[in-house]
């Protein structure tokens, strides 16, 4: 399903129009992202906006937005997903706020939305030969929200994988992408 991102704001109109009526307004990023997260080449950012300095100082954040992306995907996250990251994590901070135009979702979100073929992730499995990088496919599957049923393949895919490793047996079997 393709959108009309015409009818979406983007996050920098947010944040112009976040600061145009708030002049002592703060908008402040924490980067969450964990070791565990980094090995499956995650990022996580925590945004929190402020309406006032005194609202800062004391910790009371107006609203605050989550947002994680993947290394090496499409478009900015090909080079810079943490910062693509950042973006969207005040993106949706500043429309937990109420500042999210005619539509909730930032015209960035809904590019994502746009871009993101459909991904044959039993097919890309059945490719994978070790271990770490069937972890990144998986790590990759959830957050594109692939179906429980396909993660679960993917989870005894990673089992089977593992067990070969140790005893050089054959390579798993079961998928259904006909090799």
């Amino acid at each position: 399903m393709k959108f009309d991102l015409s009818q979406y704001e983007t996050v920098e109109e947010r944040i112009r129009r976040f600061y145009e009526t708030n002049e002592d307004a703060r908008i402040v990023t924490h980067n969450l992202t964990t070791p565990e997260d980094r090995t499956v080449s995650t990022w996580i950012v925590r945004a929190e906006v402020f309406l006032t300095s005194g609202d800062q100082a004391n910790g009371l954040p107006k609203a605050s937005g989550l947002a994680f992306e993947i290394d090496g995907g499409p478009g900015a996250n090909s080079t810079a997903a943490l910062e693509n990251a950042e973006t969207s994590a005040i993106g949706r901070a500043l429309a937990n706020a109420g500042y999210s135009g005619r539509k909730r979702p930032s015209r960035e979100e809904m590019s994502k939305a746009n871009r993101d073929p459909e991904i044959d992730w039993l097919a890309a499995a059945d490719k994978i030969m070790n271990v770490k990088d069937l972890r990144d496919l998986y790590a990759k599957a959830k957050a594109a929200n692939a179906p429980v049923e396909i993660l679960g393949r993917l989870k005894d895919y990673g089992t089977a994988l593992n067990s070969q490793s140790k005893d050089s047996g054959t390579r798993r079997s079961g998928n259904n992408s006909g090799s």
